[in-house]
């Protein structure tokens, strides 16, 4: 069995709750203001440490209170910290967060994520059974760095493209699984998906990003699942519907559930039902690394 090592982002995330989001040039009163571990690397990790696999991060802190608080905080999850390093010159990153109604936006500040390079992947040694994990949250030239080792290293590679932003083919050449949502499988097939796509509309627009037979193409779809697509072959993998108070941190807690999955060598189908639970789990509750489920909950979900 294997580790879930992340590549990622580490952020301290201001939520801000409201009635309803401000329209462009508006000011609305808010109702409160939360301080809540976050960034996708870290939600990620957080989501398969919770769920009892071991979990390398790496990323960079600035050398401020939120760096501090942060770093606790992971370790108090067990996640192994050797490759979180403090950057001298930037800020830990943020994330501005408006929610209302269970629907946010999202405003992020890199900061010190910006910083994380070819040499901070380096630090760590990937083996067979490994799995690797990035988001676009970190520079990708360091990211291609990070597939480069693991695909060398025999690790299964698992890229989450959000934010959405255009990548190059030599960047999906090295990985294995690509998890993405509905919004970034339209921004990136050049497709309007609208929203409620039907699996069908989904596997098309999946073609058009022309994966390799052997790719995975995941794509969530929120309370209706995910549609996994696999040599043009697309499989529905129903959702459950509950009643979301926080979605902030789903799309992370699949993704670092479904890692968690992999490397305990189960399969893609079970894997990914495995992480829709732990994802409807997740949006029952405020904030995004705060909220990941325990294997025990995602196993009385089950």
């Amino acid at each position: 069995m294997g580790r879930v090592v992340v590549a990622g982002s580490i952020n301290m995330d201001v939520v801000a709750t409201a009635e309803r989001h401000p329209r462009v040039g508006e000011t609305v009163a808010g109702q409160s203001v939360m301080y809540f571990p976050g960034g996708k690397g870290a939600n990620q990790a957080v989501a398969a440490a919770k769920l009892g696999v071991p979990t390398t991060l790496i990323g960079r802190l600035g050398r401020d209170a939120f760096g501090e608080q942060l770093r606790a905080f992971l370790a108090a999850h067990g996640i192994d910290l050797t490759a979180v390093k403090d950057s001298t010159g930037a800020s830990t990153g943020t994330a501005i967060i408006t929610l209302a109604k269970a629907d946010n936006t999202i405003v992020v500040i890199a900061g010190a994520n910006a910083e994380v390079g070819a040499d901070d992947v380096a630090q760590v040694v990937l083996t067979p059974g490994d799995v690797a994990v990035s988001q676009f949250e970190i520079p990708q030239p360091t990211i291609s760095a990070f597939f480069q080792r693991a695909k060398a290293a025999g690790a299964t590679t698992i890229l989450n493209p959000a934010p959405a932003s255009a990548f190059d083919s030599a960047l999906f050449a090295l990985v294995d699984i690509l998890v993405l949502n509905e919004t970034e499988l339209g921004f990136l097939a050049g497709i309007e998906l609208g929203d409620a796509p039907t699996p069908q509309q989904v596997t098309d627009a999946v073609r058009e990003l022309k994966p390799r037979p052997d790719q995975t193409v995941c794509v969530t779809l929120g309370a209706r699942g995910a549609v996994a697509v696999t040599n043009g072959d697309a499989k529905l993998i129903e959702g459950r519907a509950v009643k979301a108070v926080d979605t902030t941190g789903a799309g992370d807690c699949f993704v670092g559930a479904l890692a968690a999955r992999l490397s305990q060598g189960a399969a893609m189908a079970d894997a990914i039902g495995y992480a829709n639970a732990a994802a409807s789990i997740s949006v029952q509750r405020m904030g995004a690394g705060p909220s990941m489920p325990s294997a025990e909950e995602v196993r009385a979900w089950l």
